[in-house]
């Protein structure tokens, strides 16, 4: 008789660990379950008060966090099965220690900064960001004494020429929403340690990435330096469109903070948001964004070869600024280029004109196009196209927005798992319009 070896689950690839997750979570016991079970209870029915008292010194304590025995649930907001699946797996996904999720991904970013910083703190920040990033640190960040200084991150004199004493968090997208820029992580984690060497570990900056454009199929910020990575779950993670969440994930070291922070600003993301993302979301990722990519390289290259368009900025072209580094920093888990699902394109013609032309274009898919969709968000299984000028990025000020180089008439399409030669006859229905 053969001997049976059982091959241990680390030798498995992360494309199938996505799709089956962690079989020894201590939040739940999986024997019995194929599919992970949704919770629904807001609060804990307790057999005594010492162990209501009990649950309560646990959470989010040192000596909790080594204990590995199955948490005390006492209310919702603290903490809950489905949810601590969820960020079981997304921590593994990203390769880093805990994941803390929230309601949505601006929680999420609030979150990241909210535990990083205090008053009188600096931010240094790259100076292209989503709309509501940017909102967050121009209008409510300095009520409470943290200010930004916005400056160009691939720039080594502005950058560190930035960085001083009161820095405590370095933050910045890559790739860029939405202009697809990149930033190479390895080179700001390198220039943050020689900026001030003096500063141990618990005090230099933390450096904070969004990679909620490329998720951790693409890239994974931490294996580069980054100190903690926020996601937006309502994009490309959760891949539906159906729900709205978060997600922090760094080291141990930050566990803790981020828990008592979710517990206290209250951006819980609820049990019935986390289980799609954990049961649909997660373990299709690979799946998707394989398939997008495809397409994503197909239309880019559609459009690169356009009469009316200026421009194209997809980090798949060789074109592509800083296509050297999309392919040292983003790839799949089996270490295959993994440029992502989104492309920024610029129609030609004059400022008001180009703008004029966009709008037309824009417009007439809106109406008629089967295949592309005009609405906000991205990383969803279907097509979708929108002005970022105007829209996502409206918070930012005119003259900032031309400054970073978002200009009317640029265009930003996020590649679904509709057919490429579809999405390409539509475009080019939109063309022929304008």
């Amino acid at each position: 008789m053969k001997k049976e070896h059982k091959k241990p689950k680390d030798h498995y690839r992360k494309r199938t660990h996505l799709i089956h997750g962690n079989y020894e979570s201590r939040h739940w016991d999986f024997d019995h379950h194929l599919i992970p079970p949704m919770s629904a209870s807001t609060t804990y029915r307790l057999g005594s008060v010492h162990r209501g008292a009990q649950g309560f010194a646990e959470f989010a304590s040192e000596e909790a966090e080594g204990a590995g025995h199955v948490p005390i649930y006492i209310y919702d907001r603290l903490d809950e099965p489905t949810r601590s699946m969820l960020e079981e797996n997304l921590a593994y996904a990203e390769g880093g220690d805990v994941c803390v999720t929230f309601a949505t991904g601006m929680a999420a970013v609030s979150a990241a900064l909210g535990v990083t910083t205090r008053a009188g703190d600096e931010i240094v920040a790259h100076h292209t960001l989503y709309g509501c990033t940017y909102s967050l640190m121009t209008t409510w960040l300095p009520r409470f004494g943290v200010e930004t200084k916005f400056v160009d991150m691939c720039s080594e004199s502005s950058f560190k020429g930035a960085i001083t004493d009161r820095t405590s968090a370095v933050y910045f997208e890559t790739p860029i929403n939405p202009t697809l820029d990149l930033i190479d992580i390895e080179q700001i984690r390198r220039w943050v340690d020689e900026v001030q060497p003096g500063r141990n570990n618990k005090e230099r900056p933390m450096i904070i990435v969004d990679n909620t454009f490329a998720t951790p199929y693409c890239q994974r910020p931490l294996a580069f330096g980054a100190d903690i990575v926020a996601h937006s779950l309502t994009k490309g993670i959760g891949g539906f469109g159906t729900d709205m969440g978060g997600a922090v994930i760094a080291s141990r070291d930050f566990h803790n903070q981020l828990l008592m922070y979710r517990k206290d600003f209250g951006g819980v993301l609820s049990p019935k948001s986390a289980w799609p993302i954990l049961v649909y979301g997660l373990p299709t990722l690979a799946t998707r964004f394989v398939n997008q990519q495809k397409s994503a390289m197909r239309v880019a290259q559609f459009l690169q070869g356009h009469p009316k368009v200026s421009r194209v900025n997809y980090p798949g072209l060789e074109t592509f600024s800083k296509y050297d580094l999309a392919k040292k920093q983003m790839f799949s888990y089996d270490g295959k280029f993994a440029p992502g699902s989104m492309l920024y394109f610029v129609l030609k013609g004059e400022q008001k004109a180009a703008n004029e032309a966009a709008d037309k274009f824009i417009d007439y898919i809106a109406s008629h196009a089967y295949s592309i969709t005009l609405a906000v968000s991205l990383g969803q299984i279907r097509t979708l196209i929108e002005e970022p000028y105007s829209m996502t990025h409206s918070a930012l000020p005119d003259e900032v927005k031309r400054a970073r180089g978002l200009e009317p008439g640029g265009i930003r399409l996020s590649i679904g798992l509709e057919d490429w030669h579809d999405i390409i006859e539509d475009l080019e229905a939109a063309f022929e319009q304008i």
